[in-house]
């Protein structure tokens, strides 16, 4: 078998807040990003949908000598991966694996509530998909989980509107929303990897003690765990620091927002799929 990068997957930009902590944690390997910009958003789409746009990508990250594929997008992990893992991956290939951000999450919830009542910030797809209570139910029986759709928040990042009357309005909105269901919330998970980049003003509508939790450093911590548990894996993976970026729309468009996700200048290459 061919070593090859870790593919990394999300309908944009978002998964860039995952890249970013998995490549300061993991920095000796390679990477490919693929941003499916040009059939993005992912969170309106139907199940059906999203399952074959994102098993479309992971077929063309297999292609690319990738053994390993992380589904940094809530959507298409909550849409998309069990999907991909039990029935595409034993047939096309079943020597490798795909990853999402959902389960890293939720096994490690119950270290952060004391309470046990967890909130759940998402795009409309992962709520209505009800994969953060069914996953957390399995490793955490008693949480009881409140999740919140945030429709405009994706929106707002992507056009950089951070610090506006209006982004303040859809911020303090559904914060409220979240805490209507239960005033005894102490722990939150951003279910979007573009919502960090909102987290300040997330922080304003947070009531004291309430622990607010990004995706990004858990998925890494659990990729690295993950490779050092599966050796065979960790082998396959190629390590010389390479890391490279492709989007399916305008390149100049997702280079001029991509710094903002990923912290650093992103130069991207366009790939027609």
């Amino acid at each position: 078998m061919n070593n090859g990068p870790i593919g990394v997957f999300d309908s944009g930009y978002g998964g860039l807040t995952v890249l970013k902590e998995i490549k300061e944690r993991l920095p000796q390997y390679d990477f490919i990003y693929l941003g499916d910009n040009a059939r993005a958003p992912y969170g309106p789409r139907s199940f059906d949908t999203v399952y074959h746009y994102t098993l479309q990508c992971v077929e063309w990250f297999f292609r690319q000598d990738c053994p390993l594929v992380i589904l940094a997008c809530n959507t298409a992990s909550a849409k998309a991966l069990r999907t991909i893992q039990q029935n595409d991956l034993p047939v096309i290939a079943p020597e490798k694996r795909v990853l999402g951000v959902i389960r890293p999450t939720t096994e490690i919830i119950g270290n952060f509530t004391k309470n046990n009542h967890v909130g759940i910030l998402g795009t409309n797809g992962t709520v209505q998909s009800d994969s953060y209570p069914i996953e957390i139910k399995k490793f955490f029986p008693a949480i009881k989980v409140y999740q919140q759709s945030c429709p405009m928040w994706v929106p707002l990042v992507e056009n950089n509107e951070l610090n506006n009357e209006g982004t303040a309005y859809f911020v303090k909105k559904h914060m409220e929303h979240l805490f209507a269901q239960s005033r005894y919330i102490d722990t939150i998970i951003l279910a979007c990897t573009h919502y960090p980049i909102l987290r300040p003003e997330i922080e304003k509508y947070l009531p004291a003690g309430v622990t607010l939790l990004s995706q990004g450093p858990i998925v890494a911590h659990s990729l690295q765990d993950y490779l050092a548990r599966h050796a065979a894996m960790d082998q396959r993976i190629s390590k010389t620091g390479k890391l490279d970026f492709l989007t399916t729309d305008s390149t100049e468009n997702f280079d001029a927002h991509a710094s903002l996700f990923f912290g650093a200048e992103v130069k991207s290459q366009h790939l027609s799929l």
